[in-house]
C-alpha cells in the first residue's frame, strides 16, 4: 500500500519506519520539513518520502494520524478534506493536556486530558471529517513497542474501534503484520475508554519509571 502518515514525531517516524520494513511506500506529511529528526530519520530511511500534510495525505492510500493530540484537528485541515474522504485513518493520537513546555501535564501520574470521559478526541475528528473512516489504534503503548513487540507472555492485545467494518479489517491486518492481536471493541464511542488506556499505561511510568509493559486481553473461548 501507499501509507501516507500525518505527523512527524517519533510515533510517526516509528511507524514510517515499520511500514518500510513491511515493504509498503511512505511519505511523512509535517508541518516543517526541515526539522532535524525528520532530515535524520530520511537520511536513514533512503525509500521514505517526506512532504506537507497535504502531500502526505493525496498521496497515501491509508494514513496515520499521529500528531499531538491537540493538533490533530489542524493537520487534518491542512491535509484537506477531499484528500481524506474514503480513505482508512489510523488514530494514534490522545487529548493529551501539554504545558507551555511541550511535557504533558499529569495530576500524580494520571495524564490531564482535555475531553472528558463522554466523549474520545476520535469521535471529534469523525465529526469534523465524517467521509473519513477512522480506525483507533496505536495509541495504548509507547513507540518502542509499536513494531514487533517481544514479551514472554506472547502477543499483545491492540484494542481498536471504528465505525467502519471494513477499514477495521484492514487496520487489524496491519496490526498482525506488525506483530499484535487486534482486538475490535465496537464503534466509535469506544475510542472512549480505549484513549483512557493511554492514561493507564503511562501510569506506572510516571510513578516508577517503567514503561516496558503492553495490554493482553485473556479470553475463555
Amino acid at each position: 500500500m501507499k501509507i501516507g502518515i500525518l505527523g512527524s514525531g517519533d510515533v510517526g517516524r516509528v511507524l514510517a519506519s515499520a511500514f518500510l520494513k513491511e515493504g509498503h511506500d511512505v511519505m511523512i506529511g509535517t508541518r516543517e520539513i526541515g526539522k532535524e529528526k525528520l532530515v535524520q530519520w530520511k537520511s536513514e530511511n533512503a525509500e521514505g518520502m517526506t512532504g506537507s500534510f497535504e502531500e502526505a495525505a493525496n498521496f497515501g492510500e491509508t494514513l496515520v494520524l499521529a500528531t499531538v493530540g491537540s493538533g490533530a484537528l489542524s493537520a487534518l485541515g491542512l491535509a484537506g478534506k477531499d484528500h481524506l474522504s474514503g480513505k482508512v485513518i489510523i488514530d494514534a493520537t490522545n487529548p493529551i493536556v501539554q504545558a507551555d513546555n511541550g511535557f504533558p501535564q499529569a495530576d500524580h501520574g494520571v495524564l490531564r486530558y482535555f475531553t472528558t470521559s463522554n466523549e474520545s478526541l476520535m469521535e471529534q475528528l469523525q465529526h469534523a471529517f465524517p467521509d473519513a473512516r477512522f480506525v483507533k489504534a496505536f495509541n495504548s503503548v509507547g513507540n518502542a513497542f509499536m513494531y514487533k513487540p517481544s514479551f514472554p507472555e506472547g502477543r499483545p492485545t491492540m484494542f481498536i474501534c471504528g465505525n467502519d467494518a471494513l477499514a477495521k479489517e484492514t487496520v487489524s491486518g496491519i496490526l498482525g503484520a506488525f506483530g499484535w492481536d487486534a482486538e475490535d471493541m465496537g464503534m466509535a464511542e469506544s475510542a472512549r475508554p480505549i484513549e483512557a488506556l493511554c492514561q493507564l499505561w503511562c501510569a506506572p511510568g510516571f510513578l516508577r519509571n517503567q514503561w516496558t509493559h503492553a495490554f493482553k486481553l485473556y479470553k475463555i473461548k
